[in-house]
């Protein structure tokens, strides 16, 4: 195998492990890398999904008019496996992590932001342990392992999890710290998977730096030689029934359950919050990222709907009243979403609300008023669809959205989704949003899903990173 041949080779399978990996962690991803192997050696751009496009500019700024990209030295004393970090760049929307070696003069990795993930450490960590990948087999050059690293990065989750909060602590900390991220980690997933007499875990547990329990206000503290251990998942379960619905949380000190506190806890603590089926890892007040299915999760399980924030800015009324009315729709969509019942509601900004089959009130419900919001949340419940205006009133429940087929129908989806599509392919300003009872969340208008996911076409290993400026100029 050429030299060229084999380190394109490795970009793909560091590439497809990273993408695969980070698209079972958050969403649908895509990854680009732009490098260049030596100083003098052309920059090349590794986009084959066109995750950078749109960006042209800003990336002509920073690498064509400018070389500042080039005059760093390197200060590797002959370890072609050493990563030095650099600056990242900041691309809207993007996600980056750079770095240089003796191997790869200059690599910067990029993967879409999405809106709706609890952190980016985690993620930033995953790329910063693709450039080192890249750099050993860059380095070491034996083509027998080649692939190898994807694999790697593919399963790097639960891994990308712990380098983040081995490194937060770092900071806050130095590095002698004595409660170990592993088993922690490992408990929080074993406890969220042991149910309790049928029941999930819900509940608070802290896990303390065992030098700083001492210095916590505990309102009960367990005999030193009856702690329940922390690998016995199916004992620390029951004991978090103490903690159910309440302020008290249990503290661990990593290795066993050591009292209950209602105080305040070290920043450096690490707090697994058990909602049922899922749950919420945070370090201080940062929610690192989420757990279900027995894994560990980047998005914070809430719909963002940055579309629907989006689609509201095109039509003209008072800001307070679009921020009132986004906020509204929110609180809806993310009490279906906790409960887990399918909804559809039926925004109506024409000036004229349509007539609409339903059930209708005498007088609509002022969803501005606590307790008329709360009413709607109940009657969201019901089989067809809220009717909303622009004024927030609720118009009735139980409305019929009717149409024609459209060819862009989805078999795959229920009855209320592809009636939105073919209600809203019929009527203009109407957005309807779509809940699942599974939780995915559709906004839906002129007949389309605006954040449908989009079938990125698959990546094959014969494609061959352009330069840069070729790159620039559309190859």
């Amino acid at each position: 195998m050429g030299e060229e041949s084999y380190k394109n080779l490795c970009i793909f399978h560091d590439a497809e492990g990273l993408r695969s990996g980070l698209t079972s962690f958050s969403h649908p991803s895509r990854i680009a890398l732009i490098y260049a192997f030596g100083r003098e050696t052309p920059l090349r751009v590794y986009d084959p999904q066109d995750l950078l496009r749109d960006h042209e500019p800003k990336i002509k700024e920073l690498f064509v008019d400018s070389r500042e990209w080039q005059d760093k030295e390197l200060h590797v004393l002959g370890e072609h496996c050493s990563l030095i970090e650099t600056t990242s760049l900041d691309l809207a929307g993007l996600i980056a992590y750079g770095g240089r070696s003796s191997a790869i003069f200059y690599q910067m990795w990029f993967t879409e932001h999405h809106p709706d993930i609890c952190s980016t450490g985690p993620i930033k960590r995953w790329l910063e342990h693709a450039a080192l990948l890249l750099c050993q087999d860059i380095a070491l050059a034996n083509d027998i392992n080649i692939g190898t690293s994807g694999y790697v990065l593919q399963g790097y989750g639960l891994h990308a999890v712990r380098d983040y909060l081995v490194d937060q602590r770092n900071m806050l900390l130095g590095p002698d710290s004595r409660l170990r991220i592993y088993p922690v980690l490992e408990a929080v997933l074993g406890i969220s998977r042991t149910r309790e007499e049928g029941a999930w875990a819900r509940g608070s547990l802290v896990f303390v730096e065992p030098e700083l329990i001492s210095w916590m206000d505990l309102l009960v503290t367990f005999s030193a030689d009856n702690r329940p251990d922390m690998k016995n998942f199916k004992h620390v379960r029951k004991y978090l029934l103490a903690a159910e619905d309440s302020r008290r949380r249990l503290v661990s000190d990593g290795t066993s359950i050591v009292g209950l506190t209602e105080a305040p806890v070290p920043p450096s603590s690490i707090t697994a919050d058990f909602h049922g089926n899922f749950g919420y890892l945070y370090l201080a007040d940062e929610c690192v990222c989420s757990f279900f299915d027995g894994s560990f999760h980047a998005t914070i399980r809430k719909a963002k709907m940055v579309q629907l924030e989006e689609a509201l800015l095109e039509f003209s009324f008072e800001q307070d009243l679009r921020h009132r009315l986004f906020r509204t729709i929110m609180r809806i969509v993310h009490q279906a979403q906790e409960r887990k019942w399918g909804c559809a509601l039926i925004l109506d900004l024409n000036p004229e609300p349509l007539g609409i089959i339903g059930q209708t009130m005498t007088s609509p419900l002022d969803m501005s008023d606590e307790k008329m919001l709360e009413l709607a949340v109940s009657l969201a419940k019901m089989d067809g669809a809220l009717h909303i205006n622009r004024h927030l009133r609720l118009l009735g429940f139980g409305c019929l959205m009717d149409g024609h087929r459209v060819s862009w129908e989805d078999s795959s989806r229920g009855a209320r989704y592809n009636s939105a599509l073919r209600f809203t392919a019929e009527n203009e300003n109407i957005i309807v949003v779509v809940v699942s009872s599974d939780r995915p969340v559709s906004i839906i208008r002129g007949g389309i899903d605006v954040q449908a996911n989009c079938e990125w076409a698959p990546v094959y290993e014969g494609f061959h990173p352009p330069t840069l400026e070729a790159w620039l100029k559309g190859a």
